[in-house]
């Protein structure tokens, strides 16, 4: 969320972040609605002095003028729960907007309506020139017995799997891998729920705007997309202490997406699936732009470096202003090579968002320089998610007999270099 007072102050900046992340809101409106809220106040404000020096008054007055001032005070009262009243309705429709005005977008970020007008801003590695006739991850995982997809779609319905034997233990070497990988970058490890208040998922900023996309319990509970929604509810309405440095976290958990949107795409495997898991980074730090950019590029470049360390082709491209999401200042996202596909596939997104989240869920730090509170920063960036990277882990490094070469770093937990058919 924006402030208040940025927004009339820099309307036409704001109005051109929205335009360009492809964003409808009514700034005009607002700006009528807040004008209202602020006049409303000032009466309001104005009705409660009045009967605080009525109510005085009353106490030190004869009972002829006792009564007159007792009549005074109901009118004050009647017309203040009038006035109550209006601007409890003209809140309502203000706080509606101010939750949909986007935030503005980096001067860097390109234009573009979807993630096809992003930017390829690098490419790693070299993709695999097969001298046999290479297969797709489903064909592969069902040879291996490394995944059940009808049993999967019987149990779970419509995009439903199993990962199972190697398959499990591929995926289980990933997570213990991601885990050694990240947590030398000085990350502080957490498990975080998945079921969460529908308070979190409006301070993160997925609501409103995402509700398609998310599971919503009978209790009006949601089931996150990532735990980048918990990590950042942790510090929920609290101060925190940046004094020796951001705050940084490696997050685990469960994550589920209904991909509303999405149906008759990529049906068949583990591309685009219901329930998946994550490791996540999420970074809390000083309310600085240079500081954001900083650790949004080191954030980016940890998973980077991950994917290089499997050895996997990959590219980076910088996200255009019709493919970021309401409070994302700049976001990168990371695709890994797809040989069954002949494409890229996106396998993280980096993000930073200013103070977006922080106002939202009321975040804040003691500045070292002001002494006085301040929003904190927020950046959060995809570590590793599970089962979409096996996606290219096994078509990349299949073999001419149909095996999967195990990428050297997973090895050790795998204990063989090597996934073959059971009996081979």
């Amino acid at each position: 969320m924006l402030d208040i007072n940025f927004i009339k102050d820099n309307l036409e900046l704001v109005k051109e972040g929205a335009r360009k992340k492809h964003i409808e809101v009514d700034l005009d409106t607002l700006m009528q609605l807040d004008e209202q809220r602020r006049k409303l106040l000032a009466k309001i404000e104005d009705k409660r002095a009045q009967q605080n020096a009525t109510s005085k008054q009353i106490a030190q007055v004869d009972t002829k003028e006792k009564s007159k001032l007792i009549e005074q005070m109901q009118s004050i009262k009647d017309e203040l729960k009038k006035e109550e009243a209006e601007l409890k309705e003209v809140m309502q429709k203000w706080r509606a907007i101010m939750l949909q005005v986007p935030n503005i977008p980096d001067i860097s970020v390109p234009e573009g309506k979807d993630d096809e007008d992003n930017q390829e801003i690098k490419t790693w590695g070299e993709k695999p020139q097969f001298d046999f006739e290479s297969k797709g991850h489903v064909e592969l995982m069902i040879n291996l017995n490394m995944a059940d997809f009808e049993r999967g779609t019987k149990v779970a319905g419509f995009r439903g799997y199993y990962l199972k034997g190697d398959g499990a233990l591929l995926s289980w070497a990933l997570w213990r891998y991601a885990q050694d990988f990240f947590l030398q970058k000085d990350f502080e490890p957490m498990i975080v729920p998945s079921l969460v208040r529908k308070e979190t998922m409006m301070g993160t900023g997925y609501l409103p705007g995402g509700e398609d996309d998310l599971y919503r319990t009978q209790d009006d509970m949601y089931l996150t997309g990532t735990a980048e929604v918990a990590t950042m509810g942790y510090f929920m309405d609290e101060q925190i202490d940046l004094s020796d440095g951001p705050k940084k976290f490696l997050a685990f958990s469960p994550c589920f997406r209904r991909e509303a949107g999405s149906h008759g795409k990529d049906v068949k495997g583990l591309i685009r699936v219901h329930e998946f898991f994550k490791w996540e980074q999420v970074i809390l730090c000083e309310a600085s732009h240079e500081e954001s950019v900083k650790w949004h590029e080191w954030l980016n470049r940890n998973t980077e470096e991950f994917v290089e360390s499997l050895g996997i082709p990959y590219r980076t491209v910088a996200n255009c202003g019709g493919d970021l999401g309401l409070g994302q200042v700049k976001k990168y996202d990371i695709e890994l090579w797809v040989p069954g596909e002949n494409k890229y596939r996106e396998i993280s997104s980096a993000s930073y968002f200013h103070d977006f989240q922080t106002r939202r869920l009321n975040i804040k730090y003691k500045s070292p320089d002001t002494g006085k509170l301040t929003l904190a920063h927020s950046l959060n960036s995809t570590a590793a998610p599970t089962p979409r990277f096996l996606v290219s882990i096994v078509e990349n490094f299949q073999e001419k007999d149909g095996s999967i070469k195990i990428p050297e770093p997973l090895v050790r937990y795998m204990q063989k270099e090597y996934i073959k058919k059971p009996n081979g």
